[in-house]
C-alpha cells in the first residue's frame, strides 16, 4: 500500500492557502470572462493540485481524498467557480487512473500536465466499429473545457453484464471542439461549454461502463497499487460539489459578519452588531455550516478507510455517501439564505460578493448528482427496503 507523505498533504494545503488572496482578486474576472483565467490553473498547476489524484505512475500524489477535499472547501471561500471548475480537473485523474494503462499512457505519457473535463450524461450517439464504437454528439456542461485537453464523455451502451446503461469515451483535444455558449447567472466562471464530437473513432481500450468504474470491474482496476484505486469512480467525481457549496457558505458567513460590523442603518444609525436578529442568523447558519462540512469530512475519511483496504465498497455505503453530500449542499444553501434575507438591498448589487456567494450556491444544488429530491427518495426507498427505482438519478 502508499505510504503518503503527510508533509507532501501540508505542502498543498499551505500551497492554496497562500493563493485565496489572489484568486478571490480575480474571482470577478472569471464570471466576466465566464471561465477560470489561464492564470489561475497555471497557479494550482505549479502548487500541485492537479496531481492530487493523479496516479503516482504519472507522477501524481496520490493524496488521501480527506485531504484533498478540504483543499477544495478552501478554494471555494475564493472563487467557487475557479474550486468547481478546477475541482472536476483535478478529480478526473481518478477515474482516468480506473481506464486501461493504455489508455492513461495515451493521456499522461507524453505530457503528465494533460487535464480532462468531461460531461458524462449519456446523450452521445454511438456506430459500432472494428475494435472500438465511432461517437457523435454535442455534450454539454463540460466544466473547465478550455483547459482540457482530453474529454470522458457519456453515451448509451451496455456493462460487463451485458445489460444497458451509462458508458464513457476518453477523447482527445483533436476530436472535440469548445462551443462558447456558456452563459449562466451563477458559477458563470466554470466555462462549462459543450463539446462537439462529429463520427470520432473511439478504441475499445478508452471506454467503460459506469457499472465497471463503480464495481471494480473496469480494465485499470488494481492497476496501481495506491488504495485510492480501490475507490468507486461515482464518490470522487462528485466530491466537489459538496465541497465546493460548504466553501461558500462558509466564506458567505465571514461577508455577513464584516458586513454588520460596519453596517450603520440609515434610518436609525444603529449599528449592524447590535440587531438581535444578525446574532441569531450567523450563529445559526454558522452552526449549520459546520454540521454540513462535519458530515462530509465523516465521508470522506469512511472513503479513505475503504480504500486502504483496497475493497469495493458496498452499494449501501456509495448510496449513503452520495445522499450526505447532497444533503450538505441543502444546509449550505440554507445556511447562505438566512444570512442574504438579512443583508439588505446593498447585498443585492452587482459589486456585492454576498450575491455571488448566494448564487453559486444555488447553483452548487442544481446538477443532477446533488438534486436533494432525488437523492431522497433514492435513499429513502433503500431505508424501507424497496428495490431502485431506474427512474431516478
Amino acid at each position: 500500500m502508499k505510504v503518503i507523505c503527510w508533509r507532501t498533504v501540508n505542502d498543498l494545503q499551505r500551497k492554496v492557502s497562500d493563493l485565496l488572496p489572489d484568486l478571490r482578486e480575480t474571482a470577478a474576472r472569471a464570471e466576466a470572462e465566464r471561465s477560470v483565467p489561464a492564470e489561475t490553473v497555471q497557479r494550482l498547476r505549479r502548487a500541485g493540485f492537479f496531481r492530487a489524484l493523479q496516479p503516482s505512475l504519472f507522477g501524481g500524489l496520490e493524496l488521501p481524498v480527506a485531504d484533498y477535499a478540504e483543499c477544495i472547501v478552501d478554494l471555494a471561500t475564493a472563487c467557487a467557480s475557479t474550486a468547481w471548475a478546477c475541482g472536476l480537473l483535478a478529480n478526473h485523474s481518478h477515474g482516468v487512473g480506473l481506464f486501461s494503462l493504455e489508455a492513461q499512457e495515451e493521456v499522461w505519457g507524453d505530457d503528465p500536465d494533460h487535464l480532462i473535463c468531461s460531461s458524462v450524461a449519456p446523450l452521445g450517439k454511438t456506430q459500432p466499429a472494428e475494435g472500438g464504437i465511432r461517437l457523435s454528439g454535442r455534450f454539454a456542461w463540460s466544466s473547465g473545457s478550455d483547459h482540457a485537453t482530453w474529454a470522458v464523455l457519456g453515451y448509451p451502451g451496455t456493462n460487463n453484464m451485458g445489460q444497458p446503461g451509462p458508458c464513457f469515451a476518453l477523447v482527445p483535444q483533436s476530436d472535440f471542439t469548445v462551443l462558447d455558449d456558456w452563459d449562466s447567472s451563477a458559477l458563470r466562471g466554470t466555462g462549462s461549454k459543450t463539446l462537439v464530437v462529429e463520427d470520432a473513432f473511439v478504441p475499445a481500450h478508452r471506454t467503460e461502463s459506469l457499472f465497471a468504474l463503480n464495481y471494480g470491474l473496469s480494465r485499470g482496476y488494481r492497476a496501481h497499487s495506491g488504495s485510492l484505486f480501490h475507490l468507486p469512480f461515482s464518490p470522487v467525481f462528485s466530491l466537489a460539489f459538496a465541497a465546493v457549496a460548504v466553501g461558500v457558505a462558509r466564506r458567505a458567513g465571514q461577508v455577513f459578519i464584516e458586513q454588520q460590523q460596519r453596517r450603520i442603518r440609515a434610518y436609525t444609525g444603529s449599528k449592524g452588531t447590535e440587531s438581535a436578529p444578525a446574532h441569531v442568523r450567523i450563529a445559526e447558519s454558522t452552526n449549520q455550516t459546520t454540521a454540513a462540512l462535519e458530515l462530509l469530512r465523516r465521508d470522506w475519511r469512511e472513503m479513505d478507510r475503504c480504500a486502504a483496504e483496497q475493497k469495493v465498497p458496498p452499494a449501501e455505503t456509495v448510496l449513503l455517501w452520495r445522499t450526505h453530500q447532497a444533503y450538505a449542499i441543502k444546509l449550505a444553501i440554507e445556511a447562505v439564505d438566512r444570512l442574504m434575507a438579512a443583508a439588505g438591498g446593498s447585498a443585492f448589487l452587482n459589486p456585492s460578493e454576498m450575491q455571488r456567494l448566494f448564487r453559486d450556491v444555488h447553483m452548487t444544488g442544481a446538477h443532477a448528482q446533488t438534486d436533494y429530491d432525488i437523492a431522497a427518495q433514492t435513499f429513502g426507498r433503500h431505508l424501507l427496503g424497496l428495490s431502485a427505482d431506474g427512474k431516478l438519478y
